[in-house]
């Protein structure tokens, strides 16, 4: 089995169980500062998970394109990806865990002919925090899942949530496969030889941290499952490792010919360079582009690495947007976003590579000059110092010093090295900790009346400016918005206070906020603006203000406009060709 024919099994069998098929969510978060990338479907979920009502109902199904970078160091294993296509289905305060684990047992040992003699599942073993999962043991159980393939772990194994500081969790039941790999002591499911391949996770959010730390119980009990298509394919064919799939595989056989060597005698190197490539193919796709910020810097360090690792190699000219070539072809058709994006991706590449290559020619003159520098004191070893300097300025791998530093007789402080780099990493932590306090899964009430402000604002921005202006994109913390739109100038101080005394004009008439739900066509027939056309379902939620403005949106919204508050521009600045951004704040 192959991944589009995955894809369509799993989403037909859900189907056929009542849920209604979603389309995958960008892997650029609208209106959620909370992370940087889409790391689960849940994230577009979360006011459906709080109890907002969906449009398509409470039984869903997806295949979400997800990014992470939380494992990037286990990259070159045989089953860690930064980039993977999760499959899921959801019940939102519909079904729970007996049906949740039935389906998922039935799927893959009747649908998908798996033995189920070499699955194991795990489940929570409980805390201060929530109690022993025995329901999800005892389902297992009745399913024919005996004991001692019954693993009870801790919260940090078995837990999912919340996506960023507060907001929707709980309790989750894995299941792993055993690729039949001889066991170890201590070899248990979560172990990371090569064993046991994780293929699906049913988490239980029935619980929400609040920003004291506590958890408390949802109103509703939702069930968020996901499925790695890769992994799953790999089981599916007997692989014991996920690059042998079809939709990795082709780029391991380019990077063999670009290189002239065998993957087998350079697995890392070859598993780094196909995955990273693929994961900033589908960033750039979906708007981000290389920088030193955010999810810029994310695409930029996956890049960076791959061309790392290819020196490695000895391919010595551009190759990333040869390789982004191949990731079209293979997914264009399940995600068309990829070729109509095609040259652009190429573009980005070819330059961000370009630039690197010359930060790489300058970090060996700073490398040499460093080696000098070492000799002229009688020394033989290269400081950590030095060797982290040459890994954060230049992007040299710890590796390619090393084995410089042996070529000319010299030895490399290890020890020092990775203690700067474990207080970096540290350091990098808190800073993305930073990112998650704010966003629709941390504070309610105050993104749900900024989210409704945005709609004021785009309508007012029309009013002044023209009806041309439309949103561009948006970001909502629980102290401001921000809001960008089509313009080509910088507001004057007249257009900006003409703007906020339409919007707290609005806000003074109190306004009601009312919702339909119909289909995309009906939505822009009867007038409602709707910009990101490829993000939404076939069936949409149509927010509608007074007289005043009707927009396609998935939500959070106040009931009326009076419980905003007064509305303030705190600043604008261009982003872009074309493109303006304002910040304002309620008071």
């Amino acid at each position: 089995m192959n991944a589009n024919e995955l894809r369509e099994q799993y989403q037909k069998f859900f189907e056929a169980r009542g849920h209604e098929r979603i389309r995958s969510a960008p892997l650029l978060p609208e209106n959620d500062p909370t992370v940087l990338f889409t790391t689960a479907g849940m994230h577009t979920l979360v006011p459906f998970l709080l109890g907002e009502s969906h449009p398509l109902g409470r039984r869903l199904v997806n295949v979400q394109k997800c990014l992470r970078t939380d494992d990037i160091d286990q990259v070159g294993d045989t089953s860690h990806l930064t980039f993977f296509e999760m499959l899921g289905n959801w019940s939102l305060g519909d079904y729970f865990k007996k049906e949740s684990l039935a389906w998922s047992y039935e799927f893959l040992t009747r649908d998908l002919a798996l033995d189920p003699a070499r699955l194991s599942v795990t489940v929570f073993v409980g805390d201060a925090d929530a109690p022993r999962d025995d329901e999800s043991a005892e389902v297992w159980r009745r399913l024919g899942i005996p004991n001692a393939r019954i693993y009870f772990l801790p919260k940090k194994d078995n837990w999912w949530g919340p996506a960023g500081a507060t907001g929707p969790c709980g309790p989750d039941s894995e299941i792993f496969y055993d690729t039949g790999k001889p066991a170890h002591p201590g070899c248990a499911p979560g172990c990371l030889c090569g064993k046991w391949f994780e293929i699906w996770n049913n988490v239980f959010m029935e619980y929400n941290k609040t920003a004291d730390g506590r958890y408390e119980k949802l109103r509703q009990q939702n069930v968020d499952t996901g499925m790695g298509i890769d992994r799953t394919v790999a089981v599916l064919n007997g692989y014991d490792d996920v690059f042998r799939v079809d939709t990795l595989a082709p780029l391991i056989a380019r990077v063999e010919e670009l290189s002239g060597r065998r993957y087998a005698d350079n697995l890392r190197a070859f598993r780094v360079i196909a995955d990273h490539v693929r994961a900033a193919t589908f960033a750039i796709a979906d708007g981000a582009t290389p920088s030193n910020v955010q999810a810029g810097y994310v695409v930029r360090r996956l890049i960076r690495r791959a061309v790392r690792y290819a020196r490695d190699l000895e391919i010595a000219h551009n190759f990333c947007a040869d390789l982004s070539g191949i990731v079209v072809n293979i997914f264009a058709p399940a995600y068309p976003e990829l070729e109509r994006n095609r040259a652009r991706i190429a573009e980005e590449l070819e330059r961000e590579e370009t630039k690197f290559q010359g930060t790489l020619a300058r970090g060996l003159r700073e490398y040499q000059k460093k080696v000098e520098r070492t000799q002229s004191k009688g020394e033989n070893t290269v400081s950590g110092a030095d060797v982290f300097d040459l890994f954060e300025t230049y992007g040299f791998p710890l590796p390619l010093t090393v084995e410089l530093a042996r070529e000319q007789g010299l030895r490399v402080d290890e020890s020092g090295f990775e203690a700067l780099y474990q207080e970096h990493k540290e350091m990098s932590r808190r800073g993305s900790a930073h990112i998650f306090k704010g966003g629709l899964a941390d504070h309610a009430t105050e993104t749900t009346r900024l989210h409704t402000a945005t709609h004021l604002l785009h309508q007012a921005l029309r009013q002044v400016l023209g009806a041309s202006v439309h949103q561009m994109g948006s970001n909502i913390t629980a102290e401001r918005l921000r809001f960008d739109f089509s313009y080509a100038e910088k507001l004057t101080p007249e257009q900006t206070a003409q703007v906020e005394a339409i919007v707290n004009a609005q806000i003074t008439n109190d306004l009601p906020v009312s919702v339909q739900v119909m289909s995309l066509d009906e939505a822009t027939g009867s007038g409602a603006l709707a910009f990101f056309g490829e993000k939404y379902g076939d069936q949409v939620k149509v927010y509608t203000i007074g007289a005043f403005s009707k927009e396609v949106c998935g939500g959070p919204h106040v009931t009326r406009t009076g419980e905003l508050g007064k509305f303030k521009i705190t600043k604008q600045e261009a982003v872009g060709q074309g493109v303006r951004r304002l910040r304002a704040v309620l008071e």
